[in-house]
């Protein structure tokens, strides 16, 4: 499954006008970090190494809505840090959702319950709850025990109240074919999430663990297995059959980082929010100023090994635009996945 019918319809529709208006480079989804704290301290995340003085800092919410609008993305996935931190972070995700944009807010959900009632549920809006693994492996990945539980517990909270929930699972070179397919039928089948997005974990170069992410032959394998005997079409996974043609070696796609381009406290990322090779005050600047031809595997030895879903997913989506045969077969999938 991809996404749902409307938001496909809405995205298809965005990426014709691109082209009519015949722009190479523009944004599908944006990666917004209105701050950089977190309650949690992840071995593969390294966002939480900024000094006390940044952590500290909040983007206000003029700003972070302003950034969304200047880059015109419909689509946009909320981070940090944790974004549920942010005192403002209810009035961030109506103003967006009022000008029809797509919001994913990404979180732990350790404090999910607590700040649910500041929320509405909306087409337009879903919770994405950060699982990496079952209780064991999860609490391990998150450095603290009792995460999976109120995770999960914030899940059925939420849905219960009529939200959308996603979920985003990172798996790393202590993952196998078995783990993979033993969180995701949880999440698939026992929690009935709507969406599930999947990622080998990247070698970020912050990041207290360097020492379990996966190589590229490593995701192959581990995928190709993980969506054997029909699993890969029975999951609800967010993501397009290119894609995970992709992650199966299937297929093999240039990056298109600019697509899903990164503005935090900072500014706008060059090139990606896994890299950092300096910031710009605006959109334009980026999309413009920046070398894009020397990112990518092959190119940039830092990207040597990476897969991850915020480089590749846009290729694959827009081949799927320029394709008939993968149009309908992207549309088949989605259809049917409404139905499910």
């Amino acid at each position: 499954m991809a996404m749902p019918l409307r938001q496909s319809i809405k995205v298809a529709t965005y990426l014709a006008e691109q082209k009519l208006r015949r722009r190479d480079k523009f944004p599908l989804i944006v990666e917004l970090e209105p701050l950089f704290a977190c309650n949690l301290k992840c071995e593969g995340c390294g966002k939480i190494q900024h000094p006390a003085g940044v952590l500290k800092q909040r983007m206000p919410v003029a700003q972070a809505v302003g950034a969304v609008l200047e880059s015109g993305a419909p689509m946009v996935s909320i981070a940090g840090g944790e974004p549920l931190m942010h005192p403002q972070i209810d009035e961030i995700v109506r103003q967006l959702v009022a000008k029809k944009k797509y919001v994913f807010l990404c979180t732990n959900a350790m404090l999910l319950r607590k700040k649910m009632d500041r929320f509405r549920p909306s087409p337009y809006f879903a919770f994405a709850v950060h699982i990496d693994g079952l209780r064991e492996r999860h609490d391990e990945s998150v450095a603290k025990e009792g995460v999976f539980d109120e995770a999960v517990e914030a899940i059925k909270e939420a849905k219960r109240r009529g939200f959308r929930v996603t979920t985003n699972s990172t798996f790393f070179n202590t993952d196998t074919p078995q783990t993979v397919i033993e969180v995701l039928n949880y999440l698939n089948d026992d929690l009935q999430v709507d969406e599930m997005m999947i990622s080998p974990a990247y070698a970020y170069e912050k990041a207290p663990d360097q020492e379990h992410f996966l190589g590229v032959e490593q995701t192959r394998e581990l995928f190709r297995k993980a969506f054997a005997g029909g699993n890969r079409r029975r999951w609800r996974l967010n993501h397009s059959p290119l894609f995970l043609d992709f992650l199966e070696g299937k297929v093999d796609f240039p990056c298109t980082a600019w697509a899903i381009p990164n503005y935090s406290l900072f500014g706008w990322q060059r090139p990606c929010y896994l890299m950092s090779d300096g910031y710009v005050p605006t959109y334009r600047e980026l999309i413009e100023g920046t070398d894009w031809d020397k990112y990518g595997r092959g190119k940039d030895p830092r990207c040597a090994n990476c897969m991850a879903h915020c480089g590749y997913e846009p290729t694959a989506v827009l081949a799927t635009m320029g394709s008939l045969k993968e149009s309908l077969r992207a549309m088949r999938e989605t259809v049917a996945g409404s139905k499910g």
